[in-house]
């Protein structure tokens, strides 16, 4: 069963978000974007490949979607981001713009969506969907969430 996540960052037009379909937990997906994902510009490049089956803690190249094939050629390696528009060839699958945090929450939620991650410009937060008694979501810092995991 998969963990549906959304990644996104703080941009001048709101927030600029993709859909994730598999390992959205912060033990996975919020470690490798803390890791990996640290600064603007490679926040930026991961934005540019657009909805992802999977997270790597690298970008990688264009590869076919199946990983059940042999192209002893091809340097794939389960390390690369698996996306639906260059590795799958599918169409809508862009970072989408959202006015304000709330927004972006609301709509991936309907995308079953249980992990969010925002970078902010420095660090990465991280909401599991719940909100406030205003109805905005609670985030946390990523660093916050993982040794609590570490200590849980």
């Amino acid at each position: 069963m998969a963990t549906r996540s959304s990644i996104a960052i703080k941009t001048e037009d709101g927030i600029k978000s993709i859909y994730c379909h598999w390992d959205g937990y912060v033990d996975h997906n919020g470690k490798i974007l803390n890791e990996f994902y640290n600064t603007d510009d490679k926040v930026n490049a991961l934005m540019e490949l657009g909805d992802l089956s999977t997270l790597g803690t690298e970008l990688g190249d264009v590869h076919p979607f199946d990983r059940d094939f042999e192209q002893p050629e091809l340097p794939l390696t389960d390390t690369w981001c698996m996306a639906y528009g260059r590795d799958r060839g599918e169409s809508g699958t862009e970072a989408r713009v959202h006015t304000d945090a709330q927004a972006w929450v609301e709509a991936r939620a309907e995308s079953w969506c249980e992990y969010f991650y925002l970078w902010d410009g420095q660090d990465w937060i991280v909401s599991n969907g719940k909100k406030d008694s205003s109805g905005f979501p609670i985030f946390d810092y990523i660093e916050v969430k993982i040794l609590q995991e570490i200590v849980n």
